[in-house]
């Protein structure tokens, strides 16, 4: 036993800050029951306060694409009347407009859409599975 003060022997605690990549320790497997173990999927199943967070960023990050591609949809059609008012005798040019030059901004709207929703959902599932 030491006597002196100086000779005591401190414990420390807590994990080490720097590890050589060698000396960590490679987990074989995932074990989702181990004491500590993060799991998201477990958390939104149970409802908790961490899972309810997790659903509703999917859900505002939807409701936001959504109401992206409605405002971009109300900014191509709303005016549309203005200009068919502004132009009466124009009615050609009213049946071209709304039979073709309207289609192909509303098909890449609709694509942009879908892109943006899978997207979404595939974040989702990264961040929920941990990948």
């Amino acid at each position: 036993m030491p006597n002196s003060p100086a000779d005591r022997r401190v414990v420390v605690t807590g994990p080490p800050r720097r590890t050589l990549p060698h000396a960590r320790p490679r987990p074989r497997g995932r074990d989702p029951h181990a004491p500590g173990a993060y799991r998201p999927r477990t958390e939104i199943a149970e409802q908790t306060t961490l899972g309810h967070t997790y659903v509703r960023s999917l859900i505002r990050s939807q409701l936001r694409a959504a109401l992206t591609g409605c405002a971009v949809l109300v900014l191509l059609i709303g005016p549309l009347p203005l200009v068919f008012a502004a132009a009466p005798n124009a009615g050609r040019l009213q049946w071209l407009v709304l039979g073709f030059c309207l289609y192909a901004p509303l098909v890449l709207l609709a694509h942009w859409y879908v892109r943006r929703a899978e997207r979404n959902e595939r974040d989702f599932v990264r961040l929920v599975e941990d990948r």
